[in-house]
């Protein structure tokens, strides 16, 4: 058996073990219940032009992958603005091809006429010879000389004439045409590109990967350009945001882990990391009550992102997560 001093010491050892595990459990830091909500990326698919729906692939609640076709909208006003922009553009090359080229029947054309201005000029001068002669043997008069002499110049005249044209001929037009031609088929396949890309966006696909939310169109329903189409949320890349006075920070930092309860998935608990702490506007912060003793407090936006996949997980759920004191 113990002695009794023994004993006295064991039991105030004991005493004072539970004391200060009372005190503990009564001054122990103690965590803030905050409560937040999940988020995701929500795109709104909406076409850049007008158009009729004339078919829907895609329903509420479906998932997609990013690219996948989701409506097909009808325009003739497009189809035929393209139809036409591709007729002026045909009309561009072709000037432009006969601009850069001669026909080889112009260019012979040319050459006859140069011959036969040739063949003038020489009749002219024999001619021109022979009044000389007749002139010095005075069986002509100056004034009948003078007459034929005209006539040869009129023919060299012609011939020259006659050689430029053929040279302009064999050259076909000139820079500046041919820039001017060049121009303008660059400015009709400008258009073209413009009415096809317009008419690209009659199909309208889904720029992300996730799940349709929301379709506000049906089959034959009139579509204003930029108006909402579908609405497709990005389940896989959830986030949790939480709306905290500066004084409830406590510390958090980015990279800071969280334990966050989800009631809405049966309680479940995921660990989430802190990506972001953003100030939020002036409008919400909060106001002193007191004249004295108390300061305007901000508000803070925090982000974390979920380290592990969760099924189930929707915006819109509340999660309920525990700050430590610092």
């Amino acid at each position: 058996m113990l002695q009794p001093l023994k004993v006295t010491v064991l039991v105030g050892v004991l005493t004072a073990l539970v004391i200060a595990i009372a005190l503990w459990a009564v001054m122990r830091p103690e965590g803030v219940v905050v409560q937040g909500e999940v988020s995701a990326d929500r795109v709104d698919v909406s076409a850049r032009v007008s158009g009729r729906v004339a078919d829907l692939q895609a329903t509420v609640g479906q998932s997609v992958q990013a690219g996948e076709v989701l409506a097909v909208l009808e325009s003739p006003q497009l189809i035929a603005a393209l139809h036409l922009a591709k007729a002026a553009l045909d009309v561009a090359q072709a000037n432009l091809l006969v601009t850069n080229s001669t026909r080889p029947e112009a260019i012979r054309a040319r050459q006859s006429d140069l011959q036969s201005a040739q063949a003038d000029v020489t009749l002219a001068r024999d001619t021109l010879e022979r009044q000389k002669a007749l002139l010095d043997r005075a069986v002509v008069t100056q004034a009948e000389f003078n007459q034929v002499q005209r006539n040869l110049e009129v023919a060299e005249r012609r011939m020259e004439a006659a050689r430029a044209n053929l040279d302009l001929a064999e050259a076909g037009a000139s820079p500046e045409e041919r820039a001017v031609a060049a121009a303008q088929v660059r400015q009709a396949e400008a258009t073209v590109a413009q009415h096809q890309a317009d008419v690209a966006e009659l199909t309208l696909a889904a720029p992300i990967s996730g799940q349709i939310a929301n379709r506000v169109v049906e089959i034959g329903e009139n579509v204003a350009p930029g108006a909402p189409v579908i609405s497709i949320v990005d389940l896989d890349h959830a986030w949790l945001t939480f709306h905290l006075r500066e004084d409830l920070l406590r510390g958090l930092r980015v990279g800071d882990r969280l334990s966050v309860r989800v009631p809405a998935l049966n309680q479940a608990v995921l660990d989430a990391e802190v990506y972001l702490i953003n100030v939020q506007g002036h409008f919400a912060t909060w106001r002193a009550t007191r004249a004295t003793g108390d300061f305007d407090l901000r508000s803070f936006e925090v982000r974390a992102r979920p380290l592990q996949p969760t099924p189930g997980l929707r915006p819109g759920m509340s999660v309920i997560a525990t700050l430590p004191k610092p």
